[in-house]
């Protein structure tokens, strides 16, 4: 980061710099679900989406000071975004004895994933690299 944008972004008051974090997410993920829905790839937008962000973030064409705001913000409430996929679980839960084995399956597949990607997030992500605040 070059001293110039440390004082643009430093310039901007939080919410702001919230606003236009979270509007960057939301285009990652909106040029994701154009890409699939085009392209027909068997894949969720969101996900095309965070892999386009994360090519970004990797070419430097995104910096993570500019979404680190957004991001941290929708992390604090991150369990209550799973609200509404816990309550279509729960609403399944009757049909467990046809659907447990891929209950069985989708939980162990969430919690392997989850903990891969905590593994991930912790080695690859350390506090203070590439301008990111502690």
């Amino acid at each position: 980061m070059t001293a110039t944008e440390a004082s643009l972004t430093a310039r901007l008051s939080a919410p702001v710099r919230f606003v236009l974090g979270l509007g960057l997410l939301v285009a990652f993920a909106a040029a994701g679900q154009a890409l699939v829905t085009v392209t027909r790839l068997p894949l969720p937008g969101s996900v095309v989406g965070l892999a386009l962000l994360w090519a970004a973030l990797g070419l430097r064409v995104v910096r993570l000071h500019w979404i680190a705001g957004a991001a941290d913000g929708l992390l604090g409430i991150l369990g209550l975004l799973f609200v509404p996929a816990t309550v279509g679980f729960i609403g399944f839960l009757s049909a467990g004895a046809n659907w447990g084995l891929w209950l069985l399956v989708m939980t162990a597949g969430l919690l392997l994933g989850g903990g891969v990607a905590g593994v991930l997030a912790s080695r690859l992500v350390r506090p203070g690299q590439d301008g990111a605040q502690a």
